[in-house]
């Protein structure tokens, strides 16, 4: 019997011996939380993020939620989201007792169309929380002229993004807000945790004190707030991966561009001009989708789709709404394997069923 060859995973979470040495030191210290290592990451974040003021968070959704608070959105607010990515951006919305807007997205990029969020502009709309998703920023220069016309709010959805970049500006540094996310899927991790990045010093103030119960002096409470603080554990493997992400980046970078230099049969991601992807995910389009998984899944290629059902039509919004383009994409998206440590093997082998399709066709 032929031996198969192992199976070429979708996700992989690089946690070297740096990472265990860094967390094993902060066990050692007794200092757990809101100590000095999740002050050292906030600032050595910041560097990526053209320097803004960086709030470390126990999630990227409560980075979002706080970044919301903290900008006054709330009860008697609408926000517009986009309907095609995870549910926690519209999640974090609901939270703050605002309303989401949810908008159709731009075919080629995924990402929210300014068309459509200008459509969906009414007196209520506070803020518009666009998604760079699967890593590729969002083209900021429509949203940015709708946004300053109707005097909104900007706060990115950068969970996806780590060291993207739109016109030579960092992802993150765009907006008035922006939160990461450090799940332990993304491009880098803290295995849980967030960042809110704020443009000035006053908003990081109040994310501060949301994020501690509303206070910065213990027993002298301010606001109500709550508990949303990041562990030193998390920040001491946050400083690691950070320090790595530069080489991550660049090993997804390479793997896209052996994808695109060689599929056929489907339609491979665009990249919109001046943006600057990270790959979080490497995302076709297929009208035969379905069958494509299949065919992956029978060669031992991991695949998946983010997202099979928009978020307005999930349960908790239970919304009819007309977003062609969010409909179609959920249809159609197969995001195959792309991450660091892909060897040049793998992707020939993913490359090679997929175009199986073809040769068929």
């Amino acid at each position: 019997m032929t031996e198969q060859p192992p199976r070429v995973s979708a996700v992989r979470v690089h946690v070297g011996d740096e990472e265990t040495a860094a967390v094993t030191a902060v066990l050692r210290s007794g200092r757990l939380v809101q100590g000095q290592e999740v002050a050292g990451f906030e600032e050595e974040f910041a560097a990526i993020v053209d320097g803004r003021t960086c709030v470390a968070v126990n999630s990227g959704t409560s980075a979002l939620h706080l970044g919301l608070l903290a900008a006054g959105v709330g009860r008697g607010d609408e926000v517009v989201v986009p309907s095609f990515t995870f549910a926690a951006t519209a999640n974090a919305v609901a939270m703050t007792g605002a309303t989401p807007v949810f908008a159709d997205i731009e075919p080629h990029t995924f990402c929210l169309d300014p068309g459509a969020v200008a459509a969906a502009v009414t007196p209520r709309t506070a803020a518009v929380v666009p998604v760079h998703l699967y890593g590729h920023p969002t083209p900021w220069g429509g949203l940015a002229e709708v946004a300053e016309r109707h005097g909104l709010l900007l706060l990115e959805d950068a969970a996806q993004a780590h060291g993207a970049a739109y016109d030579g500006i960092p992802v993150g540094a765009l907006g008035d807000l922006a939160a990461f996310s450090f799940y332990a899927t993304k491009n880098m991790t803290t295995g849980e945790g967030g960042m809110v990045v704020c443009r000035d010093e006053d908003t990081a103030r109040r994310v501060r004190l949301l994020r501690n119960q509303g206070m910065e002096q213990r027993y002298r409470n301010e606001v109500a707030g709550l508990n949303n603080r990041m562990t030193d554990l998390a920040a001491a493997m946050g400083r690691v991966q950070l320090r790595r992400l530069p080489g991550w980046n660049e090993e997804r970078r390479a793997v896209a561009a052996s994808y695109d230099e060689q599929l056929v049969g489907v339609v491979t991601p665009t990249v919109a001009p001046k943006a600057e992807p990270v790959w979080h995910q490497y995302t076709v389009r297929a009208t035969d989708r379905d069958a494509l998984a299949a065919r992956l899944d029978d060669h031992g290629i991991d695949s998946a789709v983010y997202y099979p059902v928009p978020t307005h039509r999930l349960p908790a919004y239970a919304l009819a709404l007309d977003l062609p383009e969010t409909e179609r994409a959920t249809r159609e998206v197969l995001s195959l394997p792309i991450r660091p440590g892909l060897t040049d093997d793998e992707v020939a082998r993913v490359v090679a069923a997929v175009n199986e399709g073809a040769s068929r066709g």
